[in-house]
């Protein structure tokens, strides 16, 4: 068996990256299976509409409100966003949220794969 390698990673205080889906982001920890993101949304900001090509992920809500739209063949849905709520971004889903609160909307995400880069997300027409 290969030796483990650990990783630390602190918050970073500025984003590394502008996600396509035009939400800030701010890499943490990775491995084989996945990686980590703490991402932000400023208020009154609405993310565009993306679908995943190769990834899933996970999301847990921190701070701020909103919505999440998700549509995966004929299933939809609006999720209130909300501290403390985690959601799931199945592989194919179509999704794109908002931040219709006074206070940044931060969630951090789980991405399995690993995330792949920018030409991952493949622009879709949203519901904002």
């Amino acid at each position: 068996m290969a030796q483990a390698t650990f990783s630390d990673v602190m918050l970073p205080q500025e984003p590394n990256h502008l996600a396509p889906d035009g939400s800030q982001v701010r890499e943490l920890a990775r491995l084989a299976g996945g990686t980590m993101a703490h991402f932000t949304l400023p208020p009154g900001a609405v993310s565009k509409a993306v679908r995943h090509r190769t990834v899933e992920e996970i999301w847990f809500i921190l701070s701020g409100r909103g919505q999440m739209w998700r549509r995966s063949g004929r299933m939809h849905e609006i999720a209130d966003l909300a501290p403390g709520l985690s959601l799931t971004i199945p592989l194919g889903t179509s999704f794109q949220f908002r931040n219709d609160g006074d206070a940044p909307l931060t969630a951090v995400a789980i991405t399995m794969p690993p995330w792949p880069g920018a030409d991952e997300a493949e622009f879709i027409d949203g519901i904002w």
